[in-house]
């Protein structure tokens, strides 16, 4: 039946030309923005785990800062420590010479003092961004290397920490700093303290040299972990483009169609009109 009150195709035409329409606005907007899910209102779900992942990156980005940080202060106090292990080498040498009978112990105490007070120097100077971590001022450091996300989504930290211990090489060599050598036995007294001092300050290099390591260690994990979330961000949210340019170019199609499907569903009332002529 027709009827020149409703038409019934146009209706059909028009929906389907709405429809079609609407998909091809999401279709633009997918390869404007590069997204197929750029807002909550595309798909909660997707969109909600995306924003939490976005967050980690965040707080990766942050640690990684601080990872920084922590390697640039923890270096300086390798350095510090090798040094004195390298001055105290020399020192050997001069203690050495001094057990001898025939030897000028003034001048060989008057080498140890410049010694003793080079290490000390270095030790003081050893300092980053206001730490040091040899001058036995600082208590327990820790430095932030982690947060871990339970199933809850509750947070965590996670610090890589040096005892304080560990942070007072001046201190443990107070006995090398009172080192005075005025005979050879003085010299032989000093020399058998030697190897204990030594091992003091090749244990603190050791020790922040493999705090070192380690640091380096979380710092690629967790620039891996950022690659790896932001891989992962991606293949939530971002947009096909060649699916996306292969849709656009069959919704367009389907739009002509349906243009010319509501000309023709409009036409049908002039048929009718044709009839009572």
């Amino acid at each position: 039946m027709s009827s020149i009150l409703t038409n019934t195709g146009a209706m059909v035409a028009l929906q389907t030309m709405r429809g079609i329409n609407t998909n091809l606005d999401k279709t633009q907007n997918e390869i404007s923005t590069g997204k197929s899910v750029g807002n909550a209102r595309d798909n909660a779900a997707v969109w909600a785990i995306a924003r939490t992942m976005d967050s980690d990156v965040s707080g990766l980005k942050a640690i990684g800062d601080s990872l920084s940080l922590a390697k640039s202060t923890v270096s300086v106090a390798r350095v510090a420590a090798e040094t004195t292990v390298e001055l105290m080498n020399e020192m050997k040498e001069l203690l050495v010479a001094g057990t001898g009978q025939n030897v000028d112990h003034d001048k060989i105490q008057a080498d140890i003092e410049v010694l003793q007070n080079q290490i000390e120097s270095v030790l003081d100077s050893a300092q980053f961004n206001g730490l040091n971590l040899v001058d036995g001022e600082a208590e327990d450091v820790e430095f932030l290397s982690a947060i871990i996300r339970d199933d809850a989504g509750g947070l965590a930290r996670a610090e890589i920490t040096i005892d304080d211990g560990d942070l007072d090489l001046k201190g443990e060599l107070d006995d090398m700093f009172d080192w005075t050598i005025g005979d050879a036995e003085d010299a032989q007294d000093a020399l058998d303290e030697f190897e204990a001092q030594y091992q003091v300050a090749i244990d603190a290099a050791a020790t922040f040299g493999s705090t070192e390591r380690r640091i380096d260690i979380q710092a690629e994990f967790n620039q891996n972990m950022m690659d790896a979330l932001t891989t992962g961000i991606g293949g939530l949210v971002d947009a096909d483009m060649e699916e996306a340019s292969a849709r656009l170019q069959s919704l367009q199609v389907q739009q002509q169609l349906a243009t010319q499907s509501l000309s023709i569903a409009n036409q049908q009332p002039q048929n009718i009109l044709a009839l009572f002529r």
